[in-house]
This record gives C-alpha cells, structure tokens and sequence, in this order.
C-alpha cells in the first residue's frame, strides 16, 4: 500500500474536474500488468507526467509510475519530500551512472519507470532526437519499452507559454502503443522506439479534433503557429549555449569591496 501516491492520485482528478478537463485514455492493454517496463512519454508540457500515469493507474490493477525527474525538483522544499516519497528518481545530469543504476533496480524489481526520450520539452510539439537512455535502461534490465503520447497538454502549460491552469477545459489524449521488446542494439532500438512514437503522435492528432490554424499549440506541420521541429531546434541550441555561458561566468558578484 501506499497511500501518499495514492492521496496524490485523488488530488491530482479532483484538480482536472475543476480544471474541466476531459481525457481519452487508449491503448492500455498494451501496458503488462506485471513485470517491470520503460515508460517512454513525448515531452510537451510541464504536465505530460501527470497524465502518462493514467492508463497504468486505468488498468485495474493500479500500477503506479516511478519517473525520473531533473536533480532541481527533488531540491525544492516542497516538491522534494513528495517525489522521494512517491519514489520517483531523482536524475543528476552530473553523475548520471547513479540514476541510471537506480532506474534499472527498480526495473528488474518489477517496477514501471517514466522517462523521456526526448530530455527536454518540444517546443514545436514534434518527436525531437532521442537520447539512448531508455533503450539502454530496458536492455540492462531485460525489460520491454511502452511507448506512450500525450496530447492536448501543452495547451495548459509549456515553455515559453502563459499558463493556462484556471478552468482550461481542453480535451487530453493519452496513447499507449505496443511494447518493443530489447532485441536491438541501443542505437537500433532507440531509432525504432523513435519511429513508433512518431507515428503514435500522428495517430493521435489525427483523432484529437480540429486544429485550429495559427494556435501556438498546434504544429507548424499542421498549420499551427509553433515553431518547426528545425526551428526549435535552433532555439535549443541557443538556449543552450547561453546557459553553458553563464556556467562558464560563474556566480554574479554579490557586491564590490570597499
């Protein structure tokens, strides 16, 4: 039993009915009811793992998802004690081996863990390039990888957008596609896991409803006013090179000697 996650489950529906939100759940058969798995989600909102945690929790059997999460969020006085007490794992970009070893633990033990391939938010709500981390983790672990696509939540909040948390009443979609098993080199299987995530994502658009042209949600592809995926490509890049800036620069002087 655990009844944090659980007390955070009811709190977390209770939140989407005033939020007005309503969701499509499909695909679930396709998650194994026991045994562990990579739970490898499409990243465009802050919210995608509120909602990938849905079809395991939909299931039946409530499974519940371990996500790895960056090093900050476990750092911050209030959401820290509630993601380590929930068991999610903590992933420090500067000693990566250890949550690597952590996730596969928790894999082997039979245990669903949330990644995302992509690393970082898509700005332009494409499938970016994927990092090896979850092809290498289902293949350390003997584990398949479910694929899983939500839809519909950067509509509520993403980066570089308000947020829209009061009373949105958008629909959100969630996706679970069949499990690949860890029959491939990692860089085979990540390609192959990429492949199948694409065509997911298009499936669901397709099904999701109209798309409005010019919206910031919707993707260039489809007429939408997001960025393309070379595009935000682009911005990456920048966002990047400004942050390994400041890094070089180190702290700011708090104040000059008298």
């Amino acid at each position: 039993m655990e009844p944090v996650y659980g007390t955070v489950i009811q709190c977390a529906r209770l939140a989407w009915r005033l939020q007005g939100l309503t969701f499509t759940v499909t695909g679930v058969e396709n998650l194994p009811k026991t045994g562990g798995a990579v739970v490898a989600i499409n990243h465009t909102s802050y919210f995608d793992f509120t909602f990938a945690g849905l079809p395991a929790y939909k299931q039946g059997l409530g499974r519940k998802v371990r996500f790895m999460a960056k090093k900050e969020v476990f750092d911050h006085k209030i959401t820290g004690p509630i993601m380590r007490s929930l068991r999610h794992i903590e992933v420090d970009r500067d000693n990566g081996a250890a949550s690597f070893e952590q996730a596969c633990e928790a894999l082997k033990a039979g245990e669903l863990v949330g990644v995302y391939p992509e690393a970082t938010i898509s700005r332009s709500f494409e499938i970016k390039e994927f990092k090896s981390g979850a092809a290498r983790m289902a293949i350390a672990a003997d584990v398949p990888i479910v694929p899983h696509i939500v839809w519909g939540a950067q509509r509520i909040w993403t980066k570089g957008h308000p947020k829209n948390l009061y009373r949105p009443k958008v629909p959100i979609a969630v996706a679970v596609g069949e499990p690949i098993e860890p029959t491939l080199p990692a860089n085979e299987l990540t390609a192959l896991l990429h492949s199948r995530m694409q065509h997911l994502l298009e499936r669901v658009q397709d099904s999701y409803g109209p798309h409005p042209p010019g919206e910031f949600w919707v993707p260039h592809r489809l007429g939408g006013g997001a960025p393309s995926l070379a595009e935000a490509n682009r911005m990456d890049a920048e966002e990047a090179a400004e942050k390994a800036a400041r890094r070089a620069a180190g702290p700011e002087p708090t104040g000059a000697p008298g």
